[in-house]
């Protein structure tokens, strides 16, 4: 009877709690993934590769206990679909930065454009947005307005990497003669703009949570 009792008793900040943990591991992500892109030894990008593989174990571990706690929890903050998908997404940007930096390490390209940096710097500042969204959510139905701000501001980090991406493109196929390296580099930041894809749609579904509780 008590285990009953203990399922049915709310468990937002658990919920919470573990989102949050999400986000400082993709923040951490993040950092590490503007200097992997700055590399120029094969050597350092192997070392900052293990470091964000080892925050992608973690993150995994983070969704796992997410998915855990959904099926133990009879009474979530909100719809658990939504906590469920969110935290799903969250992992993919995880997981998209883990690929990138693990894509520099195997092809290790003759040299990395600065348009790389300018994604990673440009996915940061997504996921800085990211995650004072996140930090809202506990108090959302009080201020929701403050969460719409945040997912603006997810829109044009988004679009603004969508440029990037395009630009470097446009310059890669015009200079690069190498088909191998244009390859390479074409795989590793269409693994940073498709990170910042994910986190744009992380701002999607949290607005779904808004209008749902409105």
């Amino acid at each position: 009877m008590n285990r009953l009792f203990d399922k049915l008793k709310p468990k937002e900040n658990k919920f919470f709690l573990l989102l949050h943990e999400m986000c400082e591991i993709i923040i951490k992500a993040s950092d590490l993934i503007i200097e992997c892109v700055k590399v120029t030894t094969h050597d350092d990008a192997v070392r900052y590769y293990i470091q964000i593989k080892e925050l992608e174990h973690k993150a995994d571990s983070v969704q796992s206990q997410i998915f855990e706690e959904l099926n133990n929890t009879f009474i979530t903050p909100f719809d658990r679909e939504d906590i469920n998908n969110l935290s799903s997404k969250m992992d993919d940007i995880m997981d998209l930065i883990n690929s990138c930096s693990k894509r520099i390490v195997l092809y290790n390209p003759k040299r990395i454009p600065e348009n790389a940096t300018e994604l990673a710097v440009l996915l940061r500042e997504s996921v800085g947005y990211l995650v004072l969204a996140v930090e809202e959510l506990d108090s959302f139905k009080k201020r929701p307005d403050k969460i719409k701000e945040y997912c603006a501001q997810l829109d044009q980090a988004e679009k603004k990497a969508d440029d990037v991406y395009e630009h470097f493109l446009i310059d890669l196929f015009a200079n690069e003669k190498d088909a191998i390296e244009v390859i390479k580099l074409k795989d590793i930041l269409h693994e940073l703009e498709r990170a910042t894809d994910a986190s744009e749609a992380v701002g999607k579904i949290i607005r779904t949570v808004i209008i749902k509780y409105s």
